[in-house]
């Protein structure tokens, strides 16, 4: 566990036991039909089988305490797009394509001019991974809910959902030692980490949203952490549909560098991998990083972050990760690096079963 994001309020071990309390319930539900449920839990998305060869896949996910520097700021309009983008990159981890979104929107006082900024973000996300958003729900909690300032308080989830032959799945099954990692430039921090991040750079860094730190070449501490989040639904689906062999598909978000090791959990049916019974059966190596965003530099120095804890914690510049043999290097960044320029290889599958290394002496164990 992150020892600095457990000091902003964050106990991921916490988290992660009651994530497992929850799972162990729902895993005792009885439907008295057949499952329909194609991949084992804690891959990036659900699939579930509705034909024979059809698999509808399923993500569910929200933006997180991204939201309060929109509150703080009265700036709604692009967290919309964090919606958008933190639901359809997980779906096309499992090389489903992305059709559509519904989402929640849970909000303190139901202020029109406020619902339509948000309505703009969803719509410009929506417009970017090419999917509809044919329905959502709009809960008016004002006992429950406490703005930052009162009454903005709002929460943003969504649901989507993508379609797959299940002939096609990407579960990382095919992945081996010596396969390439390609990472994807992030455009800043995305949409987690956002509890350590206000820590670093407000708590421990006495900024205010509107100051400009020389770091940050000109933007302000509100610009960097209301970045949205890069979709990268389209690069994706053209790279599925290139031909090429993608062996895996990775989304970078809470976690950070450990995200990896989900890649080699399943095998290519979506069960777990006999080789992963005992632990985890791959490694990820990191040689050559994309450039660190100065948001996290800054972070990084305000508050004191290890360089271990940064790894564990954010993106690190890559919010994506496509995994290919060595020979298909050149063809992939070829075809991703079309919409996201800067792609490029950026390190090794190992054999090292759960290790994660990034320069520096980096080591993270999922």
């Amino acid at each position: 566990m992150s020892d600095a994001y457990a000091a902003s309020g964050v106990d991921t071990d916490q988290s992660d036991a009651g994530v497992g309390a929850l799972v162990g319930v729902l895993k005792t539900i009885e439907t008295g039909k057949p499952s329909l449920s194609v991949l084992a839990s804690g891959h990036y998305a659900s699939v579930l089988r509705v034909a024979p060869n059809l698999g509808i896949a399923v993500a569910t996910d929200g933006v997180g305490s991204k939201l309060i520097v929109a509150e703080e700021t009265g700036r709604l309009g692009t967290v919309g797009i964090d919606c958008i983008a933190m639901n359809v990159n997980d779906l096309i981890c499992v090389g489903a394509e992305p059709i559509a979104m519904l989402d929640y929107l849970a909000v303190q006082e139901p202020d029109a001019a406020r619902l339509a900024a948000i309505g703009e973000g969803l719509r410009a996300g929506a417009t970017d991974a090419g999917i509809e958003i044919p329905g959502g729900e709009l809960a008016v909690l004002p006992e429950l809910l406490r703005g930052h300032p009162d009454p903005g308080g709002f929460d943003l989830c969504g649901t989507a959902i993508g379609t797959v032959a299940l002939d096609e799945l990407v579960t990382g099954a095919a992945i081996t030692p010596g396969d390439a990692l390609i990472g994807l430039p992030s455009s800043g921090i995305h949409s987690n980490g956002y509890t350590l991040a206000r820590k670093a750079l407000q708590q421990d860094g006495g900024l205010a949203l509107d100051d400009r730190p020389a770091e940050l070449g000109g933007a302000s501490v509100a610009d960097a952490l209301l970045e949205p989040t890069v979709i990268y639904v389209r690069a994706v689906v053209e790279l599925l549909q290139s031909g090429l062999p993608v062996r895996g598909l990775s989304h970078i978000t809470g976690g950070g560098l450990l995200n990896l090791v989900r890649l080699g959990a399943l095998d290519a049916t979506g069960a777990p991998h006999p080789d992963a019974a005992d632990g985890p059966r791959l490694g990820f190596a990191v040689e050559d990083p994309l450039p660190l965003p100065p948001v996290m530099t800054l972070i990084q120095r305000l508050g004191n972050v290890s360089d271990a804890e940064m790894w564990e914690v954010f993106n690190m510049g890559c919010g994506f990760v496509a995994v290919v043999s060595e020979e298909d290097v050149d063809a992939a960044v070829s075809i991703l690096g079309k919409r996201h320029p800067g792609t490029r290889r950026i390190g090794t599958v190992t054999d090292r079963g759960g290790e994660c290394t990034a320069p520096g002496g980096v080591v993270l164990r999922g």
